[in-house]
Formats: structure tokens, sequence, C-alpha cells
């Protein structure tokens, strides 16, 4: 069975329209990684837990907030790597800071067999961004996440 991630599609109104919180990732390896490299927060789904519960957690460990409202089920979305995405929008609080972010950090080696372990944020920053901009900053497997949130909202409007 494929690894699962959960994760949330936060979006906001503003006067110029729609915008989509994407995360960085952090550490060496996304450090001069931009566009292409973005996600939505997320991550791994814990055996026996509840994907929305996952996605919830997941965006509290990355940004250093819990995020609230109602949470519209987008899809499953199967990664390059093999791995299943599946994804919920959810519209945020219009005022929520996104260079506000504080979330968890993870060790690792670096630089590699040096033996010298660093801790690097998950997440190395937030940012909003308008639909255009961020279907390019967004990973080339998460696109179909926008793709879809998109066209719901057109369908629905």
């Amino acid at each position: 069975m494929s690894k699962r991630s959960a994760g949330l599609l936060i979006h906001r109104e503003t006067k110029d329209g729609v915008e989509i919180l994407l995360v960085h990732p952090g550490g060496p390896f996304w450090a001069r990684r931009d566009e292409g490299a973005w996600s939505i927060p997320k991550g791994l789904v814990e055996p026996g837990e509840d994907e929305l519960a996952a996605a919830r957690r997941e965006a509290r460990e990355e940004l250093g907030v819990a995020v609230e409202g109602r949470f519209e089920p987008l899809g499953d979305y199967r990664q390059p790597g093999g791995k299943v995405v599946v994804a919920w929008a959810v519209e945020a609080d219009p005022l929520f800071d996104a260079a506000a972010v504080a979330g968890n950090t993870f060790s690792m080696e670096w630089p590699p067999k040096s033996g010298v372990i660093r801790e690097f944020p998950e997440v190395d920053r937030a940012a909003w961004f308008a639909v255009a901009e961020a279907g390019r900053r967004i990973l080339k497997g998460q696109a179909a996440i926008l793709g879809d949130f998109l066209a719901r909202r057109v369908r629905d409007g």
C-alpha cells in the first residue's frame, strides 16, 4: 500500500482575488530552490489516524497555528514518487500572517558524512500567492490539487 500524506490547501479572499498559502520546505536540499518547490502544508498519516485530523495536525506543526474552518475534500493525488496526498480546501482568516510561521524542526547530518548533526526547520517560510503565481511555485505533483480547487470554485461559483 502506498504511503499517504494529508494536507490543506489554505486560501483566502482579498480585494485582488483569491490567494493560496504555500510553504517552502526547510533544510539544505531546498535552500536554493524556489519555483516548483513550494507545497501545501501536509505530512504523513499515522497508522489508524483520521486523514483530516492528520492534515490539521500537519498544518499546525508546519505553521505553528491551528487552522480552523470548513474543510472541503478535494481528493487523492498520486505523487511522482508513488505517495498519495489526500487534500482538503479551507478558507483562512484573511489577516493570517504567513510571515509569522514558527513550526517544527528536524535533525540531519550536514554536510553529508561530516558527523555533524544540525537542526533545520520543516518549513523555512510560508507565503500567500495569487493563483497564477501559486501555480508556478507549487510542486509539480501537487499542481492537480490547485487545479481541482480552482475548477470547483468556477463550478460552484
